[in-house]
């Protein structure tokens, strides 16, 4: 990324905090109120009180930690289901219409069936994590790989390869895309329920401590925990992203993002892979082994013969006369029909 648009972004945030301690510093109440919101200076002064202190990074280390553990078990989970419902009519039929159903339920409802199923709050947490980045990363995988062209899979059965050489050298790469797509939305989402969990039945956490500022009225607290999970939720998610553009690397770059690199057209009559050699150079045909350099080949025209080239015909040859009146007449064939003249008998 270039040095101007991280001036770019840098400007955009700087205007957003101008925005609002503008609005905050003014009080303005014009439908919206802003009088009871705390200025910048005041979330950037009990930001520096908090960062301190042991339980701030001890709330944070927390919801890492299951953030990071619910993610992982979705990926991994959404992957593979996701795989086999688009692979498998057997897996489709039987997992489909299940998680169809459970898949619009929000994964913060499923905070009772979590306090009811796991024996601590830790395990519940990351139970309602897990489940929400579950959905989008199997939504995306499956898709990703119902996607795919059979005409490599038939390439890789054509040279004797098995399913398992299918599954790691042509479907998984070429999901790749569609995968990390999912695993952004996934983490996204995971953050919000993770919070949201934390609140309701959390011990440690940037959400149960937000919860918490609410509770006893710190509303520059509660702003300090959302700045905490914005900035957590913007790192996690750009660490999946770049990952995703390192497994992804073949792609074509977008607009200098570095996105990509698009490998450049290779020039012909240079090798391919394993040494082969793709496009012929161009130039003269070679000569046949053993055949005289001086010998004109069949496919090379004479100087005599070629057209427009060579000597012209010598009007004092005999033939030349007779050579005339035949093209003329063959040239009045072609361009006059002949007409038959029936006589009666």
């Amino acid at each position: 990324m270039t040095g101007g648009r991280w001036l770019l972004r840098a400007a955009s945030l700087g205007a957003a905090l101008l925005v609002w301690q503008g609005l905050t510093s003014l009080d303005v109440n014009v439908w919206l109120r802003f009088e009871q919101f705390p200025t910048v200076g005041e979330v950037a002064g009990a930001f520096a009180e908090r960062a301190g202190t042991g339980p701030f990074w001890q709330d944070l280390a927390s919801s890492l930690r299951r953030i990071v553990t619910g993610f992982a078990l979705a990926a991994v989970l959404g992957v593979a289901v996701g795989t086999a419902i688009a692979r498998s009519r057997i897996a489709a039929d039987v997992l489909g219409p299940l998680l169809e159903v459970l898949r619009p339920v929000p994964a913060i409802a499923l905070v009772p069936v979590a306090i009811l199923l796991f024996p601590s709050n830790e395990q519940g947490i990351v139970f309602i994590t897990c489940t929400a980045a579950f959905f989008p990363v199997l939504v995306s995988t499956r898709h990703a790989v119902g996607a795919l062209s059979p005409v490599w899979e038939e390439a890789v059965l054509t040279m004797g390869g098995g399913r398992a050489r299918i599954l790691f050298s042509v479907v998984l790469p070429g999901a790749l895309p569609g995968i990390f797509g999912g695993l952004s939305v996934g983490i996204g989402v995971a953050w919000i329920c993770v919070i949201s969990a934390e609140m309701i039945s959390g011990e440690y956490g940037v959400g149960y401590r937000t919860w918490q500022d609410y509770t006893v009225i710190d509303y520059p607290g509660v702003f300090v925990g959302m700045v905490t999970i914005g900035a957590l939720g913007w790192l996690t998610s750009t660490a999946v992203e770049r990952a995703g553009r390192r497994l992804t690397r073949w792609l074509p770059a977008r607009d200098g993002a570095g996105a990509g690199r698009a490998h450049a057209p290779r020039p012909e009559g240079t090798a391919g892979a394993r040494g082969l050699r793709l496009f012929p150079r161009p130039g003269p045909p070679r000569a046949r082994p053993g055949a005289d350099p001086d010998t004109p080949r069949p496919d090379t025209p004479r100087p005599d013969t070629a057209r427009g080239g060579g000597s012209a015909p010598d009007p004092a040859d005999p033939g030349h006369a007779r050579t005339e009146r035949t093209e003329r007449m063959e040239r009045t064939e072609r361009t006059e029909p002949r007409t038959r003249e029936v006589t009666s008998p």
